[in-house]
């Protein structure tokens, strides 16, 4: 799988068509260098099958979730009583570390790169499940309407979209009850909303009333516990939701996924994987 492909054809990365591996252009499109040198073969293996990309956000973040945890536990809070959502739950500089986003380290820290790598991340045994759980669910109908490659774009851009929505809010509307964005702010659920989106914007755009009502269903239900239950991150959802649903529409569902949105998913992945680098990298400021 990881090995350059030297002869044969691929197909062309930006208008699907078959081309030879070694073409110096696309006849079609015009594009330079189609096969990528060699390397298109490796750039799908590296995304995954349908169930590759799931299976690749189940691990990181479980990797992720356990070494926050050997990092750094939090306190069972005052008094020494332990609730179910402070269970297991990482220490803040431990999450700070590794890439938590929000008001305090994007605009405080000048940690810019914060929203990539904060959707990676969870602050209790009980939030990393949840969000898992919907993932299982989301993830593989995503996968089957999108296809894999522009799932990854679209869980990521969802991420981006929400935590900076969060730290704008943070710094600029905290005034605001409900909608006051968040100090320090982590996981998945923007992403999730993002998907949502994705199947909201499928469901409007393929026709299927069904599907477009169920998303409609689950983004509701997910903004209506957001405003109920202190603690929910409403603008990380609200942004994840919205970036999903406009990335869907720039991509197009009932177009064939072509090999670019392959490079382009990579190239998520590995400016998330980049952004937690530069957080371990960057470490702790003084005084923390």
């Amino acid at each position: 799988m990881f090995e350059r492909q030297r002869s044969g054809s691929v197909l062309c990365p930006s208008c699907g068509s078959l081309v030879g591996v070694n073409d110096d252009q696309c006849l079609i499109c015009g594009r330079k260098r189609p096969g990528l040198w060699g390397f298109a073969g490796i750039l799908r293996g590296l995304v995954g099958d349908d169930s590759g990309f799931v299976t690749l956000v189940l691990w990181a973040c479980g990797a992720l979730y356990l070494a926050t945890l050997v990092v750094g536990r939090e306190g069972t809070g005052s008094g020494g009583g332990l609730t179910w959502f402070s269970f297991l739950s990482p220490g803040g500089e431990s999450l700070f570390l590794f890439g938590a986003s929000g008001y305090l380290p994007f605009f405080g820290y000048g940690r810019w790169w914060t929203p990539l790598s904060a959707g990676w991340l969870h602050g209790g045994l009980l939030h990393i499940v949840f969000n898992m759980m919907a993932l299982r669910d989301l993830g593989p109908l995503t996968v089957h309407l999108y296809g894999v490659a522009r799932t990854a774009i679209i869980y990521t851009v969802a991420s981006v979209v929400g935590f900076l929505a969060s730290s704008l809010a943070g710094e600029y509307l905290h005034f605001l009850p409900f909608l006051h964005g968040a100090r320090m702010t982590i996981g998945a659920s923007a992403s999730l909303f993002g998907l949502i989106g994705a199947l909201l914007y499928y469901g409007r755009r393929g026709g299927s009333i069904a599907l477009r009502q169920a998303a409609t269903r689950w983004a509701v239900s997910g903004l209506v516990f957001g405003f109920v239950v202190p603690g929910i991150d409403n603008w990380a959802h609200i942004g994840g939701l919205a970036g999903g649903y406009l990335t869907s529409r720039w991509l197009d569902p009932l177009l064939p996924e072509r090999g670019n949105h392959v490079v382009a998913a990579l190239a998520c992945l590995l400016l998330s994987a980049a952004a937690i680098a530069a957080s371990l990298v960057v470490g702790l400021p003084p005084g923390r």
